[in-house]
């Protein structure tokens, strides 16, 4: 019988001993869990940042006011623009009707459409509207003068919105013009705005502007 007690309170002290332990481990895992947990809230990836280009910097598709009169779908869209030569884009376009029109008289159709990576700025039906009527018919009805003001509007390489910055470039007519500018405004020999820019064509990048360029020679 007093063997049987010994027995009973060695369990005891057996069972009180390893308790503690056991609940000790238990406590330990938590910890390693709950830290685990911080470690991987504090790794989780930051909240995504806009994709909007900041202020200053270049975008990487069309841009400026006049890309909202756009068409969102067809052959005049910019999508549609893209897989077309530049004067056929730009026939598809109804702010260039204008443009279109003295292409065609000056014969510059196939010029334009057969051209590889070139940039044309294109001035919309308004900018070639700043010319009093009798001046611009005279010009309309002038081939070598309308070939010689349409092809300034020519450079022979396209040129991106990060080029536009500060550049000099010859243009189909032998004379130069300038840009500069930043981010999404960028000027033309410094009184033509870029109102549509960076846009593509199947053989052209187009920069739409508010003002017809007139050549320096």
């Amino acid at each position: 019988m007093t063997a049987f007690r010994y027995r009973r309170a060695a369990l005891a002290l057996t069972a009180a001993a390893v308790l503690p332990l056991t609940l000790t481990a238990c406590g330990g895992d938590d910890s390693s869990s709950d830290a685990a947990a911080d470690k991987s809230s504090s790794s989780a990836p930051a909240e995504e940042k806009s994709s909007a280009p900041a202020e200053g910097t270049p975008a990487d598709g069309p841009f400026g006011p006049a890309c909202a009169t756009v068409p969102k779908d067809g052959a005049g869209s910019f999508d549609g623009m893209a897989q077309d030569p530049v004067a056929t884009a730009a026939s598809n376009n109804p702010a260039l009707s204008t443009l279109v029109t003295a292409v065609k008289k000056a014969g510059l159709v196939d010029t334009l459409n057969n051209a590889q990576n070139i940039t044309v700025f294109a001035p919309t039906n308004d900018a070639f509207a700043k010319i009093p009527k009798a001046d611009l018919d005279k010009v309309l009805a002038d081939k070598e003068m309308l070939t010689n003001i349409l092809t300034y509007h020519v450079v022979g390489e396209k040129l991106s919105p990060t080029q536009l910055e500060s550049g000099t470039y010859d243009t189909l007519q032998k004379s130069s013009l300038t840009t500069k500018g930043s981010g999404e405004n960028y000027t033309v020999n410094d009184t033509s705005k870029v109102v549509c820019g960076n846009v593509p064509t199947a053989n052209a990048t187009v920069y739409i502007v508010d003002t017809v360029l007139m050549p320096k020679s």
